[in-house]
């Protein structure tokens, strides 16, 4: 494996470790037996990430797909922990009769669509990465992550969690991280961290709601809306319309999420609260959509893709270095209207400063 030309890939998933954490220590074997199982695994693949990094390895031998076409593989894990699997689905080939091969394929092609006809990008890196994803991974796994190189997915353990294929911003989230890694690389911890993590969001967003042509308006801004199941009292992970509301759960607790500065979490955990405080640029994100109007990936979406590819975010950005792009690249791209001011007052909105 490569660094891809010195940007380094962070073990990213889509289930917060407090969630599990806190799955984990539950009285029910049934619930903390798999937490408990996919928090190791997590571990082992973080570690394993941080090593093959440092150490390097053999390099990809998959070429760029040629023209403006995705070039997908699904791969079929069989509740087994060697990556990538079995091939089951190649580019171009017919649905089978697993509905979650085909939900993978379907979301890779989704992410690709989105990233290519609105914002011009060739896949992943911008030059036509193929794009892989392993299903069915370990057993009664609970999450989803992008490991530098693919996406792998967990079935969920019944209880808690569902198939993570379910949700197509699950898929766009996670592949986002490899947009992010190609691009601005921002630094898994702390206020950057948030970033990288809100900017999945937001593009996770964009593909379901490009998908299902749903305007600023229409959307549910949920984050894993039908990835929870049934016993579950919550809609989603999070919420980008209200950070802090997606779940309040007997077993799960409440949703942790703040969504202004005035509620920023202090922490050491989960790399200092990455997918805690990213609901904070999250729902500026939001109000800025839900002000400008129309689909939210046309014109603040466009904004948020400038200021991740422009090359002037740096990989250590704080919120406030991020709100001042977006002013910038508002400014820059639909001058001094009604964009820039929804996107000013958005920040303001949240607490962070733009001056």
């Amino acid at each position: 494996m490569t660094t891809n030309g010195g940007h380094e890939p962070v073990f990213c998933t889509i289930v917060p470790p407090h969630l599990l954490d806190k799955l984990a220590r539950d009285s029910d074997p049934a619930l903390s037996g798999p937490a408990r199982r996919s928090l190791e695994r997590d571990a082992l693949e973080r570690t394993r990430r941080r090593l093959t990094t440092v150490i390097g390895g053999q390099a990809a031998a998959a070429a760029p797909a040629e023209g403006d076409q995705p070039d997908r593989t699904v791969f079929d894990a069989g509740h087994q922990q060697d990556l990538p699997g079995k091939k089951v689905r190649t580019e171009g080939s017919e649905p089978g009769s697993d509905a979650t091969v085909n939900r993978a394929y379907a979301g890779l092609g989704a992410t690709f669509e989105l990233y290519l006809k609105v914002y011009g990008r060739r896949s992943i890196d911008g030059q036509g990465l193929p794009l892989n994803a392993t299903v069915h991974f370990d057993k009664d796994y609970d999450n989803a992550f992008w490991n530098g190189e693919q996406m792998v997915f967990g079935d969920g353990d019944g209880e808690i969690f569902l198939d993570f294929t379910i949700p197509v911003d699950v898929i766009g989230h996670e592949l986002t991280h490899g947009v992010t890694q190609y691009t601005a690389n921002l630094a898994y911890f702390g206020q950057s961290g948030a970033l990288n993590e809100s900017l999945s969001d937001v593009f996770g967003s964009l593909i379901k709601q490009y998908t299902l042509a749903q305007t600023a308006a229409d959307a549910d801004w949920l984050i894993g809306a039908g990835l929870l199941a049934p016993r579950v009292q919550g809609q989603a992970l999070r919420s980008m319309k209200a950070p802090g509301t997606a779940y309040d759960d007997d077993v799960l607790g409440k949703d942790p999420q703040p969504a202004d500065m005035q509620h920023y979490v202090h922490t050491g955990r989960d790399n200092g609260g990455v997918h805690i405080n990213s609901g904070i640029p999250n729902h500026a994100f939001y109000i800025a959509a839900t002000a400008i109007g129309g689909y939210a990936w046309e014109k603040t979406g466009r904004i948020w893709y400038d200021v991740l590819t422009g090359g002037k975010l740096k990989e250590d950005a704080q919120f406030a270095d991020f709100a001042r792009l977006t002013v910038k690249a508002a400014r820059e791209r639909f001058g001094a209207g009604a964009e820039l001011q929804a996107v000013e007052k958005a920040w303001e909105e949240v607490g962070v400063e733009t001056l």
